[in-house]
């Protein structure tokens, strides 16, 4: 069984209308490689340590392989990626394998 992999995003969100443009064409690309958003904005409370996130976004795919493959495609790379430019005063993402099964 193939461990899923998650895409963990935190952004600040500076124009929203051009934010909007990027979240019009990204769900599509997402769904193509076999990924769907988990979290995207809402409430959120830090419990412990000094984060304090302006909004996370939270993406599940089915494989570290499947989810390189999304980012690294084409269609969002040259496509989709261009229009959050200027939409964000920042976005950091990380992508991070998951377990096989949970413990």
């Amino acid at each position: 069984m193939t461990a899923p992999a998650y895409l963990i995003v935190e952004m600040d969100i500076s124009d929203p209308e051009r934010y909007r443009q990027y979240m019009a064409e990204a769900p599509a690309v997402v769904k193509a490689f076999g990924g769907e958003y988990l979290v995207r904005g809402g409430r959120h409370e830090t419990l412990e340590g000094d984060w304090q996130p302006h909004r996370i976004a939270l993406l599940r795919f089915p494989s570290f392989a499947q989810a390189k493959a999304f980012y690294e495609t084409s269609d969002y790379a040259t496509r989709v990626k261009p229009l959050r430019d200027g939409a964000t005063s920042f976005f950091d993402m990380v992508l991070v394998e998951g377990v096989d099964q949970p413990v």
